[in-house]
């Protein structure tokens, strides 16, 4: 989380190429997870996520040894807030751009597997509790130690987070294979059987389309993914130069998902229980359209930390109630197909958020400052959200969710 992004920023300035990265992570959420649904409901998850987190651990060394090859090429990391236009290194950015993807891919049967795996460790009833405490560990790990430890190590070297983070994925490999349980999706098919992609696929989105209340969902939650990776796409330069963040402070921004995150997985059942599950994902919905607006007009990375903790908080109430949901109202034997149909409609978005938000940037450097330039996505997301909460809000009560639970 902090060494990707300003290995990023030192190859190059341009917000275009560095919403391209982002774009190449996140596009195989568009073309691989209905795919990835698809062998999720065939084979058995636990070793899927062991293949995956291997995989991406053989990547980030091979990342690794790169940038330690042309360490001495780099500029001094805290310096880049200074810096609006440097050559490119094409040869670095374009391994970052290639592995981005193989992230992705690898990201995306990972994650799948490991949501689908959920209902085989713990009970129906037990899921929201499961899920926001494995988000609040999650948001303690990823966030708070995890970006002060990047960037004390990309401190003392630019190559250093990256083989600790490949040490990660090999260590999560171990650990997972010591789980005990029988991890294959329920068999409505012959296993051997030669897998036909799109009928199955076509099964899972039948099954997601007809629902009445998981089709609006999956839909409201690609529109707010979308905007807020228009904002994401470059971040990176607008705490650079807007925020005016060193290495630290960019870790210390980190710390306030983590911190966000954590309340919201050991509070987000009591909360959901106490405003009603309609009303907790409003909450929601407007929290991000409003602390986009207050983001997009200051300049104190103070002021953003607060913003960002508790929209990491909202972002984990929802995923508590919805998440859940999920689990515990699909059939298990289409759960991995079903849920990747829903993630495609939330998550495929991701890209296409990229690219809009670097080429806002991109167009509006030809009219404003760069300073304004780089506001800009966050001043029309916030709009745009606004909008969509007027419409989606409705359409999320607690009636009908308690409903669809039976």
């Amino acid at each position: 989380m902090v060494a990707y992004p300003w290995l990023a920023s030192a190859v190059t300035r341009s917000p275009i190429l560095i919403a391209a990265a982002g774009f190449a992570s996140r596009l195989p959420w568009l073309i691989f997870t209905l795919h990835a649904g698809v062998i999720t409901d065939r084979f058995d998850r636990r070793k899927l996520i062991m293949g995956m987190d291997f995989i991406r651990g053989v990547l980030t060394v091979f990342v690794g040894i790169v940038v330690f090859m042309k360490r001495d090429s780099l500029p001094k990391l805290n310096e880049l807030s200074k810096i609006s236009n440097m050559h490119t290194q094409m040869d670095i950015y374009l391994v970052l751009l290639f592995t981005a993807f193989l992230f992705g891919l690898a990201e995306v049967l990972r994650d799948n597997s490991a949501q689908t795996m959920m209902p085989s460790v713990v009970d129906k009833e037990n899921l929201e509790k499961a899920n926001s405490r494995m988000w609040s560990a999650e948001s303690l790990t990823n966030s708070f130690i995890g970006p002060p430890l990047g960037s004390l190590l990309i401190g003392i070297a630019v190559f250093l987070p990256f083989f600790f983070d490949a040490a990660s994925f090999f260590i999560c490999v171990a650990l997972v294979s010591t789980l005990v349980g029988n991890f294959r999706p329920v068999e409505k098919t012959v296993p051997t059987e030669k897998i036909n992609f799109r009928a199955e696929i076509k099964a899972g989105f039948a099954w997601l389309w007809a629902h009445p209340l998981l089709r609006p969902m999956a839909i409201i939650l690609g529109c707010m993914n979308g905007l807020g990776t228009m904002v994401g796409a470059t971040y990176i330069l607008f705490a650079q130069e807007v925020l005016h963040t060193s290495v630290f402070v960019f870790a210390i921004l980190g710390a306030a998902g983590a911190i966000g995150g954590t309340i919201g997985g050991i509070f987000a059942p009591r909360v959901s229980a106490k405003l009603g599950s309609g009303p907790s994902l409003w909450l929601a919905l407007a929290a991000a359209p409003i602390g986009n607006l207050i983001i997009g007009l200051t300049s104190s990375w103070q002021v953003v930390w607060i913003v960002m903790a508790f929209e990491t908080f909202v972002a984990i109430l929802w995923n508590t109630i919805t998440v859940s949901l999920r689990q515990s109202i699909i059939p298990g034997h289409l759960l991995g197909r079903v849920n990747s149909v829903y993630r495609f409609f939330a998550w495929g978005s991701i890209p296409i958020g990229m690219v809009a938000g670097g080429g806002l940037v991109w167009l509006m450097m030809h009219f404003l400052s760069r300073e304004s330039a780089l506001r800009a996505p966050y001043l029309c997301s916030a709009l745009l959200g606004l909008i969509l909460w007027f419409f989606a809000a409705p359409r999320l009560t607690t009636v009908r969710i308690e409903a669809a639970r039976g």
